[in-house]
């Protein structure tokens, strides 16, 4: 547990009254910037993730937050850490006190240690472009996690040996300490300290990971994303998160997808949009135009004659497919905008002051309508 100093709210940056999914949100966000595998060699973002996961393991706890608020403190604290700091082994007693109150008089009452237990969930970002956001896609990811070893096969006992019953404890994990206080006798339940609560101790550790039963590796798994994702969509992969303990089951890997953003199209949930340039000609007279789609062939657009700049034209059916149970395809929106020539021959411009005449329109510069006279025998 963090010293007198540290602040498990401030820890995970939030307020004093966040709610649960706050609170979980933070840390997650805290674990992916602050891992080891994130952050090689770094020894300041090992200590911060250190404190992150000590700050949930309180805060995300409901009963030992309520302790955490009342109190300052849950069950035992390092030295310095503790609100009964100056009454000798009273710290512990209370914190026994504590934990049978807000566990409903269970008292220190310990999961077997040797129980199988599920591995950790993952999560990892994957970034995918709108194209294979809108047809699905398959991506290969690295996963760092932890493994099962190959070589003891989990136990954590060198090949040939196996872990034995822990002499201290006689295989319970825990331990007992007495203590004579002027209240009368008392007993705290720890940890055994000889096995970490076990209540196994192997005698001859596997040499490839060190006893712990398990591997930090990286494994390349292949993942299909489905068509209709968007920023934010969250896919599980049952299985692929950190191996279990004891024989467990592994955890499940949680992918959050980023679709990047493209440079003709905007997204607007299954919807698409797209500006489209035409000429004054075009939408003066009507025409018949070629509209680019993200995921197939263009579409031919009837403009009719005297369509005015900022017209939305609506194509059925051209946008993403809606995710998994949704059905049907987006549309795609064509925003109309009138090019307008930066640079004129002397014949388009002496066109264009014959129209500007013809239509009683005032412009700039009329001195090259006798050109266009000139030009077509006027």
């Amino acid at each position: 547990m963090p010293g007198a100093r540290d602040d498990y709210y401030e820890i995970l940056g939030v307020p004093r009254d966040a709610s649960a999914a706050d609170i979980k949100k933070a840390y997650r966000q805290l674990v992916r910037k602050y891992h080891p595998d994130a952050n090689p060699g770094n020894k300041e973002a090992e200590e911060r993730f250190k404190k992150v996961n000590e700050a949930y393991e309180v805060l995300g706890d409901s009963q030992k937050r309520t302790q955490y608020d009342q109190f300052g403190t849950v069950g035992d604290m390092p030295s310095g850490g503790s609100p009964f700091e100056g009454f000798g082994g009273m710290g512990d007693l209370f914190g026994d006190l504590f934990e049978s109150v807000f566990s409903g008089g269970a008292g220190r009452r310990r999961a077997n240690p040797n129980a199988p237990r599920q591995g950790d969930d993952l999560e990892m970002g994957v970034s995918v472009t709108l194209d294979e956001a809108a047809t699905g896609t398959k991506k290969t990811v690295e996963i760092p996690r932890w493994e099962t070893c190959g070589t003891c096969g989990g136990s954590g006992a060198a090949p040939g040996t196996k872990s034995e019953t822990c002499e201290t404890c006689h295989g319970a994990g825990q331990v007992e300490t007495r203590q004579q206080t002027p209240f009368g006798q008392f007993v705290s339940v720890n940890a055994c300290p000889r096995c970490g609560g076990t209540g196994r101790f192997i005698r001859t550790p596997c040499s490839d990971c060190g006893g712990q039963g398990r591997k930090r590796t990286r494994k390349s798994v292949d993942i299909r994303i489905p068509a209709g994702v968007d920023s934010g969509t969250r896919l599980r992969i049952s299985g692929e998160g950190e191996a279990g303990i004891n024989g467990g089951p592994s955890g499940d890997l949680f992918l959050v997808i980023d679709v990047a953003e493209h440079p003709d199209f905007k997204r607007d949930g299954a919807d698409l949009h797209r500006k489209l340039s035409v000429t004054f000609p075009q939408v003066a007279l009507g025409c018949t135009v070629s509209v680019p789609t993200l995921t197939g062939e263009p579409e031919l657009l009837e403009i009719p004659a005297g369509t005015q700049s900022g017209k939305v034209f609506r194509i059925k059916g051209k946008g993403i497919t809606r995710l998994r149970g949704a059905r049907g395809t987006g549309d795609l929106f064509v925003h109309l905008s009138v090019d307008v020539p930066t640079k004129l021959t002397e014949k388009q411009r002496a066109l264009l002051e014959a129209l500007a005449k013809e239509m009683n329109v005032e412009v700039a510069d009329q001195g090259l309508f006798a050109k266009f006279r000139t030009l077509f025998g006027g």
